[in-house]
């Protein structure tokens, strides 16, 4: 059998699975391919799968064709409730005759990762946990960071291909640590976010100036990550592009609270990140760029209804 355009006999290839093909997905696929990888790829979107198959991707028809064809697959998820259904659902990797390594590269929460791990285990698939930060311009330009936890004979199995995507960061041997980490780092992103753009909009009202603001805090010890890399590349020039929605912020604050709770940690902060986030999905901003909450505060502190924002 030959695969299309590129005369090559398709039952010599070793594939590599790829479910997921969305903003965070399609770059790393993309740099499988580049690296001489051979990808078999799945998505619901249709277009986002032809765009990889013009690069050299064979794309599968069903979850199942991924499990069927390849020994290692990744899958790159926007919901738990998504990542269980394609790893354990009705046709779903589980089920595979090929499979016997599954990356997951979502952020789905420990509790979830490690029900999943579990049912693939009883099928004879080791899980790795390997979420990864750093956004699509990190998956673009291959400088994720990626967390990993599960067995390491299957985490160096996997090793080449991480070296392609970013750092790899071994967390753990048992899926669901990784997970952990992923969501204690997005919450310390989203709630930096959240308090810089408190304070941006507080000094602009004072008369201050954004950029001489900028370059103080960050020569200060008032910097992270939001006045070191969002304001400056998405915010102060008004692009608000950064490339991660805010209904997603929502997901991960709400799951890193949930588990510190669970854990025992009272997380007042947290709630609070937590609740601003959510009001402002609320609020029409579920499909906005999560640089944009700083708009949302400029029109509450002006006494402005934040709903409907314009997109200039």
């Amino acid at each position: 059998m030959q695969l299309e355009g590129k005369g090559v006999d398709m039952s010599e290839q070793k594939w590599i699975g790829f479910v997921g093909v969305g903003v965070m997905g399609r770059p790393m696929a993309r740099r499988l391919i580049a690296a001489g990888h051979s990808l078999i790829v799945y998505d619901r979107d249709a277009a986002a799968v032809e765009a990889l198959k013009a690069e050299g991707a064979r794309v599968a028809t069903s979850v199942r064709e991924v499990a069927d064809t390849a020994r290692i697959a990744f899958t790159s998820l926007p919901t738990p409730a998504i990542f269980r259904e394609v790893a354990l659902g009705e046709g779903g990797l589980a089920n595979g005759t090929a499979l016997k390594v599954l990356i997951d590269l979502s952020t789905v929460g420990s509790r979830m990762e490690h029900e999943v791990a579990q049912g693939l285990l009883a099928k004879g698939i080791d899980t790795v946990d390997a979420p990864v930060s750093g956004g699509a311009a990190g998956a673009q330009k291959g400088t994720l960071a990626i967390m990993v936890a599960g067995k390491r004979a299957a985490i160096d199995e996997a090793r080449p291909l991480f070296e392609v995507l970013g750092k790899l960061f071994v967390v753990g041997e048992q899926p669901g640590q990784a997970q952990l980490l992923k969501l204690l780092n997005n919450m310390l992103s989203s709630t930096a976010l959240a308090i810089t753009s408190e304070a941006f909009v507080a000094g602009v009202k004072g008369g201050l100036d954004p950029n001489v603001m900028m370059e103080v805090i960050n020569a200060g010890s008032g910097k992270n990550g939001a006045t070191l890399d969002k304001f400056p590349k998405h915010v102060l020039p008004r692009t608000f592009d950064f490339g991660f929605p805010i209904a997603s912020v929502c997901k991960d604050i709400g799951l890193a609270v949930d588990e510190c709770q669970a854990l025992g940690v009272p997380m007042w902060l947290g709630n609070s990140a937590r609740q601003m986030w959510n009001a402002v999905a609320a609020q029409g901003g579920r499909t906005r760029d999560m640089t944009e909450l700083v708009r949302y505060v400029e029109q509450w502190s002006s006494g402005e209804a934040p709903a409907n924002q314009a997109t200039t």
